[in-house]
């Protein structure tokens, strides 16, 4: 995915994340380990993120890289 795809996938799990815990402090939400899940992909984007604005290859990348 591109940074700019990732960036609108990170806001609109942002949105998500404050809707469930809006919902779980005033109702019983229908999938309480959603929250959960919201964040660690939350996590792993801005990791993505992260490591594009640093230039870090991953692992797979190198390898790809010396098998050519």
């Amino acid at each position: 995915m591109s940074v700019p795809e990732l960036e609108q996938m990170l806001r609109d799990l942002e949105e998500e994340r404050f809707n469930l815990e809006f919902r779980l402090s005033t109702q019983n939400p229908e999938n309480p380990l959603r929250i959960r899940l919201v964040r660690r992909e939350i996590a792993r984007i801005r990791t993505i993120l992260r490591e594009s604005e640093l230039k870090i290859r991953t692992l797979g990348e190198a390898e790809a890289e010396k098998k050519s």
